[in-house]
């Protein structure tokens, strides 16, 4: 009686590594495979993935509607946290990574597998350049987009999609309008600008232009409209967890739009001082989330303050697509700190000027007590090397009639 073979569960995404892992574990490791395909809503034939995945040797393949589930418990909450990594790039591959994983040994569990594998080959994991296994795959009849003169790796779901290797491994090199799926070059968008309206709700986009949607619907739609006009491509490099830099390429016109909107809505909402440490905070999320650590205790903390900060972020922003850009035009809050008659230079100002001068002295009250009782030793600004920020004298230019 032979024994039973090992099971191993895939995440499969049908691109190069992880099709070519399909044949390589039971040739490396003698284990049947089961592939699990999560869609987060990348533009693709599930159905397809599913048939090639059982068509390269696959004993089961199992396709995961995680659609919702994603915008819900990830997107969302990182458009709140305002996270995006080193202030550019929205986070769509590394917000989908904690799902799959989660969703993988889901299924682990279900099918009593003894491991779990994924595509993540981490600069040659399995001891193959990307042109070898390139090359593997050929030899083994195995179908790939994936060509060795156009050696693209790509990733998509709903929040973006990002491109890397090839050309774009030089920094100096601009990318070829090839790698472009999902906008359009600027010059080859509308001339006419497009006006639309978010509504917020805690944070959360709940309408646009008047028409409540749920999530993945309402981010598809501005994925259309971001796209038509050449909003969202990021160009970015990045410093990865390992210590290394690396230029990406990402698409999120949705991630884009949506983030510069929310920005736009705190501006109105928070105070100076909230609006500072919520910077803070972001820039702390953006990293957990870029190195891994979702699942995490720190992560809880955070979120805890997030969701105490967007109680009062209603309201709507209205924003103008045009030529590669997206630009806030248009801000309304019912919880807004702004007030038209404290800021207005006409006559309906209703700000206190005669408090100004109390509050001038006590503002300058410590640099002035400074002034007084360290003036010897602030004179010896030399010593200090103060002249590079302590400009001279500047003589009057008198002029007197005419030429």
């Amino acid at each position: 009686m032979s024994e039973q073979r090992k099971k191993v569960v895939l995440a499969y995404s049908g691109g190069l590594d992880t099709s070519v892992a399909i044949k390589w574990i039971p040739e490396k490791y003698h284990m049947d495979v089961i592939t699990v395909t999560i869609d987060l809503g990348a533009v693709k034939d599930l159905d397809a993935i599913r048939e090639k995945a059982l068509k390269i040797g696959a004993k089961k393949a199992i396709v995961i509607d995680a659609k919702d589930t994603f915008v819900k418990y990830f997107i969302f909450p990182a458009l709140q946290a305002g996270a995006l990594y080193e202030g550019v790039y929205p986070l769509a591959t590394a917000l989908g990574r904690p799902l799959i994983a989660k969703l993988l040994a889901d299924v682990a569990l279900e099918e009593n597998a003894d491991a779990v594998a994924h595509g993540c080959t981490g600069k040659g994991k399995w001891k193959m350049t990307r042109d070898e296994e390139i090359r593997y795959a050929e030899e083994h009849n195995i179908p790939v987009e994936a060509k060795i003169k156009s050696p693209y790796s790509t990733d998509e779901n709903l929040w973006g999609r990002s491109i890397e290797c090839g050309v774009l491994e030089d920094p100096w090199v601009e990318p070829p309008e090839e790698v472009y799926k999902w906008t359009k070059n600027a010059k080859d968008t509308p001339d006419e600008p497009e006006y639309i309206e978010i509504e917020f709700a805690r944070g959360i986009p709940i309408a646009i232009n008047d028409e409540e949607m749920d999530g993945v619907t309402l981010i598809n739609m501005l994925n259309a409209w971001g796209g038509k006009h050449g909003v969202g491509r990021i160009d970015h490099l990045e410093n990865r967890l390992v210590g290394i830099k690396s230029r990406e390429i990402y698409e999120s016109p949705a991630a884009v739009i949506l983030h510069t909107a929310h920005k736009a809505l705190e501006g109105m909402i928070m105070t100076k001082d909230a609006l500072r440490f919520k910077d803070i905070i972001s820039a702390q999320y953006a990293d957990l989330i870029y190195n891994g650590l979702w699942f995490s205790a720190f992560h809880q903390d955070l979120v805890a303050y997030v969701l105490s900060n967007q109680r009062l972020m209603n309201g709507t922003i209205r924003m103008r697509l045009s030529k590669g850009t997206c630009t806030v035009v248009g801000r309304k809050s019912p919880l807004s700190l702004y007030n038209e008659k404290l800021a207005t230079y006409q006559k309906e100002d209703t700000f206190d000027h005669s408090a100004s001068l109390g509050f001038i002295k006590i503002y300058g009250l410590p640099v002035k007590i400074q002034a007084q009782k360290q003036m010897d030793i602030l004179a010896g600004r030399e010593a200090l090397h103060l002249d590079s920020i302590m400009p001279p004298k500047v003589k009057s230019i008198h002029k007197s009639g005419g030429e």
